[in-house]
């Protein structure tokens, strides 16, 4: 029987440090973190302002002077290139009353004038220009009062930024993340990821943080997408998913905690030859669930490219793992998701679609065809429990969000040379994972 009732974790008594360590236990967390306004403003400050967060793709980017809009938590910023290819990730707020100086996406542009007073400023954030500037004292210096920035690093085309000054290198800060993040890139050497326009965006009525549980979570799609599932499993029980449906623990599936807060939900071994640790060529392919004109493009791909088509038509599938990169961006199948708090019961998930440079046009086609499944088929599945779960998690008297599932069993976790712990498919240490690196950061909080 769950008891209810006041819990000495929500007593107003403790300070901020001990009431944080108080919501998160080793299997388990407390519903305020989820519905807590004063939790939500810290997040905004230590998570997505004092760790590295994803900002864009360099593909978003490309050429000097572009720039793209985007948010760091709740800050409006503006992830520009200056006239010399270099990177900068600017405050979209003028210093002058505080309005936003780009109102668009994205675009090219040498310098940004606020529409309200006229100041304007270098895509560097400069500020280079004062309308009728006989009207400040001599010690005014437009020097002093350029865009506010943060501090900005890329990874392989993927840039990050923080108001961390002292942060460790984001090498660092990926640690072996980064090299899954390489696989996902490198799957096709030579082509580089181009990230569409067009975004497809979806908004939830829910914590930001009920994604972050679910983007490594193998143990809800036999449950969550039935429907899926069933429509691919009538093409055999080796479709992309179908194999959640069975006993998946007792397959070669894992989860995994690669420091930092970020984890990895890992698909690839059903792809696997019996005893092999690469995916078969095709599998990729074979396994994929039904899609239009799908037979038609693969009889025109087999003909044109004969020997070379099973690689060609693999690059078209996902990648088959989820890489949770802490605390914003998930890449998932071929497509990047990002993250986007909008209030503490309100959050936008963005999907990015992409395509490789220098790739047969018709295998961008296919690839862009297969990018619209699980936006359409799962996710939909996905946001309605998590605004389930925000309603649930009304309810003040229940407590404790748990995430026990393979806790404490001997030997069911292992950890290697290189300190990551791998375990089942449908274990919850993912969670417990990234909740601990979630408290580190708050505990910096004064």
């Amino acid at each position: 029987m769950t008891l209810i009732g006041d819990s000495a974790n929500t007593r107003a008594d403790l300070s901020t440090t001990d009431r944080l360590r108080s919501l998160v236990l080793e299997d388990r967390v407390h519903r305020n973190v989820y519905v807590d306004e004063s939790i939500f403003a810290l997040e905004m400050t230590w998570v997505f302002g004092q760790s590295w967060m994803y900002v864009c793709h360099e593909s978003q980017i490309p050429a000097p002077n572009d720039f793209f809009s985007t948010r760091m938590g709740l800050r409006p910023v503006i992830v520009s290139r200056d006239k010399k290819g270099e990177l900068h990730v600017l405050m979209n707020r003028c210093t002058h009353r505080a309005a936003t100086v780009c109102r668009v996406e994205s675009g090219n542009a040498a310098s940004f004038q606020c529409p309200y007073h006229g100041w304007t400023f270098r895509n560097d954030g400069t500020l280079t220009g004062v309308p009728w500037p006989d009207g400040y004292a001599p010690e005014f210096s437009k020097s002093d009062w350029g865009l506010a920035h943060a501090r900005v690093e890329s990874y392989r085309g993927f840039v990050f930024a923080t108001l961390n000054p002292d942060s460790p290198s984001l090498t660092e800060h990926l640690g072996p993340a980064a090299s899954y993040l390489s696989h996902w890139i490198d799957r096709s050497p030579g082509n580089d990821i181009v990230l569409k326009s067009g975004a497809n965006r979806m908004v939830y009525e829910g914590n930001w943080k009920l994604a972050y549980d679910n983007s490594a979570d193998g143990y809800h799609p036999a449950f969550s997408h039935r429907s899926l599932l069933k429509m691919a499993g009538r093409e055999g029980e080796s479709k992309d998913m179908v194999y959640f449906g069975g006993s998946p623990d007792e397959g070669a599936m894992t989860v995994r905690d690669l420091g930092n807060g970020h984890t990895l939900l890992d698909q690839r071994p059903t792809y696997f030859a019996e005893g092999g640790n690469a995916p078969v060529p095709g599998s990729f392919w074979a396994q994929q669930r039904v899609a239009p004109g799908r037979e038609r493009l693969e009889a025109e791909i087999r003909e044109s490219y004969g020997d070379d088509a099973d690689r060609l038509l693999d690059l078209t599938v996902g990648a088959q793992m989820n890489l949770n990169i802490f605390p914003n961006l998930l890449i998932i199948g071929n497509q990047v998701q990002v993250i986007e708090p909008l209030a503490v019961n309100r959050t936008q998930l963005t999907w990015w679609s992409t395509t490789l440079s220098n790739m047969p046009a018709e295998i961008n086609a296919m690839r862009m065809r297969h990018q619209e499944d699980f936006p359409s088929f799962g996710e939909p599945d996905d946001q309605a429990n998590f605004e389930e779960a925000q309603r649930g998690l009304a309810i003040p008297e229940v407590e404790w969000v748990l995430f026990n599932r393979g806790y404490g069993i001997p030997g069911r976790q292992i950890l290697d040379s290189d300190g990551v712990q791998t375990a089942p498919v449908t274990d919850e240490l993912p969670m417990r994972a990234y909740y601990a690196e979630w408290l580190r950061r708050l505990e910096a909080a004064p």
